[in-house]
């Protein structure tokens, strides 16, 4: 019973949420996971017809990308790591894919949705896109957002007088 009144006195901080840098990998890495599900979306609705079969795992790309932005809006650290395995997947796709599109833009081939000159665009643009979310979701993942900091209900945080504590 004491350590349960004990344990009221006390809040936990985290205050590596707290810097600016942290905040703007957070926003960055979102942005990049919307803007590459959203990336995904125009080539896949554009070239419908003709991603043979790849519908599937495109949507599920889409579906997957803004559950993790979702999770790092929460400042989860976790999906860091797998946002960045997803992202070289997507990379290397994107960049085996684009010129692919490219040479659907001749006389013979039946014409996608979009042009197929913008497909192979949007595709090549993904792997940018990608690279970058790499760079930014490590970047997150470094900054240690799990840092937790026990201070006494009532007290600020002081670096120098408080240990932290991963969760």
């Amino acid at each position: 019973m004491a350590e349960r009144e004990e344990q009221s006195d006390i809040e936990l901080v985290r205050p590596n949420r707290d810097k600016a840098a942290s905040k703007a990998t957070k926003a960055i890495v979102i942005l990049l996971l919307v803007v590459s599900a959203g990336l995904v979306l125009i080539v896949t609705i554009g070239g419908w017809a003709k991603l043979a079969g790849m519908q599937p795992v495109t949507l599920a790309y889409i579906l997957v990308y803004l559950i993790m932005a979702f999770y790092v809006a929460r400042w989860n650290r976790g999906v860091l790591p797998m946002a960045a395995a997803l992202a070289i997947l997507l990379g290397i796709f994107a960049a085996i894919a684009g010129p692919e599109w490219f040479d659907r833009d001749k006389t013979g081939f039946s014409d996608p949705a979009l042009p197929a000159g913008v497909l192979g665009l949007l595709t090549l643009l993904i792997v940018p896109v990608q690279v970058l979310l790499i760079a930014f979701a490590m970047r997150g993942f470094q900054q240690g957002w799990n840092v937790e900091v026990e201070v006494p209900a009532g007290e600020t945080y002081h670096p120098e007088r408080h240990q932290p504590r991963t969760a």
